[in-house]
């Protein structure tokens, strides 16, 4: 039964007292249910499990519904729940029975529940929301969350009745994204829906998330007021620094100062605390010390406040005490439902004219602009915007996230997809809380604005003071997550600006011809090479600009290289001695560059100051779009075409066919589990599958293994050859020799039992230092290319798929290629031709080609396969014998054990 927020009739769970975040004795307690979410509004919702000390919490959320709330949850006008009903609501079992509550600061705002039916695939699913709270989103949060705790419990199917009048309950099954089915009966509307993820419903539920953590970032970053706590007598403090920056930055809302001596700071009056103000606060900015700012926390819950904005330092980074710290930091805010940004963050900037905020530490900032700006480091922060006003680029937004205990890359992501304001995006990276939906995120930001990403060397590892998981793949799997996403990746700092210079204020380039101008012989061949290693195409030979040369001249030996078949970006590189009027020049430059739609680079080698040129050029009217540009200005002409190569990767990228998500046909799920189950039953803590089970485990995903018989005598060496049939191989199994040629690990083919018995006696004595040879025997494979296909379950990146020639020098250098599931046939081919050793599958040097689709077959079934069960820790297919006709599996290994929480769930949670 339902109502307006609410179907079917309410039954028990168990979970903390609202606002507690994991508040139960219950040793049973299933916390990995309990996570934050923001709702439509940006409200942050607590939601968990129901527990036995919330019965008072729901005779009060019961006495405050209306009488129409009540019918349409219960079918009838039940004005007070008896203590049987409640003590029945509030006791589940997490399996059969499971109910949740969402809860704000310390008011109980929804509950969703559902219970098993006698189809033990079935289930009776029921909500109930706060009149308070309809339109923002609790029911489809509920339903999201209930819908992957019943497939964890083997569940498929939710049903409900619904009262025909219920339009909002009904709205939430439909617009859900699932195929719902329903009939009407005696009064009632009865609902079925199965609860698979479908595309839709995935898109569905990508979509909310997407659009409640935008309008979440854009309160924070427009905040109506601004409260700001912890300055200092001295001018240089931080909150001092603070307050003169909001006040001469013209922020448009009102400022208030809280301090507990002085009676004005700046002509302002000042409060003892955030509540005593008496009005509004949107956002509070702390800078007390850490011991202090729990207290300021309280305060700022007392005065409703909704966004904390944390200069103060001295938290996880400094070591136990201060994680504590952070964690009660977090707590406290998410009981309140408040953002934190920080802490340890230098600020926040919104160049908008309607809101003009610069609550940073910094008092210069780029001028209004395109740019938006995300950095976890505080002091790298300073430095981003330093170096970007050096580059004369425009800032649209800025955030610091600091420590990340909150916001995070992927909050400010998603505001930055939606943000008209903000073209172009450029992150500094110090860890990545959640991989996968930092990927997804990306990809979609890529697709509109091109992302300029740096990233520490900390990356994939935990940072002082940030809340992440450490990697235990290849540190080349994230750059791998990068390359997936679209984004542009660079080194350093410097890099990254030069990179934002050219695509923050030029166009794309269309293809990858570059024509290359300068005064310089030697420059102009040392340009060309490094244009053709950085992959661009070099058209025709460098042109030589004459020494002595008037902007005129230079501006028409520009246009004819424009005006060049298949030149698709120009570089010009002038040697400053040789420059008359180095402003002129770069003008008449860009004039000639805003009328073709193509992108210029110029270097004005040995200049004293090239952000002077930039700066005395100014800014020239695109004739094509009539939008305002410049072009760029490097130190050395290398800087500009590395800048220019990357613009045409990412415009390639963009333009390419993403492809479709790869969804393998005759997979049969059941089956893995049941022998996953099988093998956790026994083993709680995991072990490797035997060969049995790994070729039936393999198999129920489409993927085929050639048997192998181990042999311990010549004589059965002889009976398995008979039973495979001829020729045969042996192999040993002994790992220091399987992948070492001519260590004896593998005998030649053999088609007759003599032979069969005397390879297996001259590997028993070559090997017999190792003890028992450990000998398998398998019919030979046709000639072919052995290649590798592998899959590892990864604490931060949930799977990862990696692909190598299965030969030990693709490993000892590097060769291999990783890509993070779920994968599209684009993303299979570029993890095979992200190989350096690719070229052999081919037709390298005259040979035949490889039969590309059957291996990018099993390469998707073994994707589809690590995503799908997180259980299988380790799968590798130690040898992928890919031939012109086929692939075959020869040898296979997984290793299975208990599955955690991956970073990216099935359901909506905040990072």
């Amino acid at each position: 039964m339902t109502s307006q927020s609410g179907v079917a009739l309410e039954r028990p769970n168990t979970a903390p007292t609202p606002g507690a975040q994991t508040d139960s004795d219950d040793p049973g307690y299933p916390t990995r249910w309990v996570g934050d979410v923001v709702l439509r509004d940006g409200t942050i919702g607590h939601v968990r499990p129901i527990t036995p000390r919330d019965a008072e919490a729901i005779h009060r959320f019961h006495e405050g519904q209306s009488e129409e709330s009540i019918y349409l949850r219960f079918f009838a006008p039940i004005k007070r729940l008896s203590d049987r009903d409640v003590h029945r609501f509030t006791h589940v079992d997490y399996c059969d029975r499971v109910a949740l509550v969402v809860v704000v600061g310390d008011e109980l705002i929804g509950i969703g529940r559902y219970d098993r039916l006698d189809d033990p695939q079935s289930a009776e699913v029921a909500f109930n929301i706060s009149d308070h709270y309809h339109g923002k989103g609790v029911g489809s949060v509920l339903l999201e969350h209930l819908a992957a705790i019943a497939q964890e419990n083997d569940i498929t199917k939710f049903v409900a009745d619904v009262l025909p009048q219920n339009r909002k309950m009904m709205k939430v099954f439909t617009d859900a994204g699932y195929e719902v089915r329903h009939h009407y009966d005696d009064g009632v509307i009865s609902v079925e829906f199965t609860i698979e993820p479908t595309d839709r419903s995935q898109a569905v539920q990508l979509s909310r998330e997407h659009r409640s953590e935008a309008q979440s970032m854009a309160a924070v970053l427009s905040p109506k007021s601004i409260a700001v706590v912890g300055l200092s007598r001295r001018p240089d403090a931080f909150g001092s620094q603070v307050v003169d920056n909001i006040l001469d930055a013209g922020y448009t809302g009102p400022v208030y100062v809280v301090h507990s001596e002085a009676d004005t700071v700046r002509g302002l009056p000042t409060y003892k605390s955030v509540a005593s103000i008496g009005e509004p606060i949107d956002m509070a900015v702390i800078a007390v010390p850490a011991e202090s700012v729990s207290a300021v926390v309280d305060d700022c819950a007392q005065a409703g406040v909704r966004t904390l904005l944390v200069f103060s330092v001295g938290f996880a980074e400094a070591g136990p005490e201060g994680a504590q710290l952070q964690a009660d930091l977090l707590a406290q805010a998410r009981r309140a439902g408040m953002r934190i940004v920080g802490p340890g963050s230098f600020g926040l900037v919104n160049n908008d004219p309607q809101v003009r905020l610069n609550a940073t530490i910094s008092a210069d900032l780029p001028h209004p602009g395109t740019l938006g700006l995300f950095s976890q480091s505080g002091g790298l922060g300073v430095g981003l915007i330093a170096s970007m006003i050096r580059a004369h680029l425009g800032l649209s937004a800025a955030v610091s996230a600091g420590n990340r205990v909150d916001v995070s890359t992927n909050d400010v992501m998603q505001y930055f997809i939606d943000d008209d304001k903000t073209k172009t995006v450029a992150i500094y990276l110090e860890s990545v809380g959640n991989p996968r939906k930092f990927s997804r995120i990306a990809r979609q930001l890529s697709l509109r604005k091109p992302t300029v990403v740096v990233k520490s060397p900390t990356v994939g590892r935990v940072p002082p003071g940030h809340r992440a998981r450490a990697s235990r793949v290849d540190p080349t799997a994230f750059d791998a997550l990068l390359d997936q996403a679209g984004v542009i990746p660079t080194d350093t700092i410097r890099e990254l600006t030069h990179v934002c210079q050219l695509v923050a204020q030029q166009p794309l380039p269309e293809g990858d011809g570059v024509a290359i101008l300068g005064t310089s012989a030697g420059l102009n061949a040392i340009t060309a090479e490094a244009a053709a290693q950085a992959g661009l195409r070099v058209v025709g030979e460098p042109v030589p600009l004459p020494t002595g040369y008037s902007p005129r001249e230079i501006a028409e030996e520009v246009e004819a290289a424009f005006a060049r078949p298949g030149v698709d970006m120009v570089s010009v590189t002038l040697v400053a001695p040789l420059a008359t009027n180095e402003e002129e020049v770069a003008r008449a430059i860009a004039h000639i560059a805003g009328g073709t739609g193509k992108p210029c680079v110029t270097a004005f080698v040995g200049t004293r100051d090239v952000s002077r040129i930039m700066r005395k050029a100014g800014k020239l009217l695109d004739r094509r779009t009539g939008e305002r540009q410049i072009v760029p200005v490097y130190e050395t002409p290398l800087d500009g075409i590395n800048a220019l190569a990357k613009a045409s990767r990412y415009a390639a990228w963009k333009r390419s066919d993403h492809g479709e998500r790869i969804r393998p046909s005759g997979v049969n799920r059941g089956a893995v589990d049941a022998i996953v189950q099988r093998v956790l039953d026994g083993a709680p803590e995991g072990r490797d599958l035997s060969p049995q089970e790994t070729t039936t485990l393999l198999a129920a995903y489409g993927i085929d293994v050639w048997p192998t018989i181990p042999v311990a005598t010549a004589q059965e060496a002889v009976e398995a050859a008979q039973e495979l049939g001829m020729p045969v191989v042996l192999r040993s199994l002994i790992e220091s020799v399987r992948f070492r040629p001519g260590a004896g690990g593998e005998s030649n083919e053999e088609t007759t039992p003599e032979g069969i018995e005397e390879a297996f006696e001259s590997m028993k004595r070559r090997l017999a230092a190792f003890g028992d040879p450990r000998l398998v025997l398998q019919r030979t494979a046709p000639p072919g290319i052995a290649t590798m296909i592998s899959s590892t379950e990864d604490p931060l990146f949930g799977p990862v798929v990696s692909f190598a020639l299965a030969d030990p020098g693709s490993e000892l250098l590097g060769d291999v290629s990783h890509r993070i599931p779920p994968l599209t046939d684009s993303d299979i081919r570029a993890l095979v031709e992200g190989l350096r050793s690719s070229p052999l599958l081919f037709g390298h040097r005259g040979s035949a080609p490889v039969d590309y689709p059957a291996l990018e077959n099993i390469i998707g079934r073994v994707a589809a396969l690590a995503d799908d069960v997180p259980e299988i820790s380790r799968l590798v297919l130690e040898h992928v014998n890919a031939r012109r006709d086929g692939v075959d599996v020869l040898r296979a290994r997984v290793h299975v054990a208990p599955a955690a929480t991956r970073t990216d769930a099935g359901r909506r949670a905040m990072n």
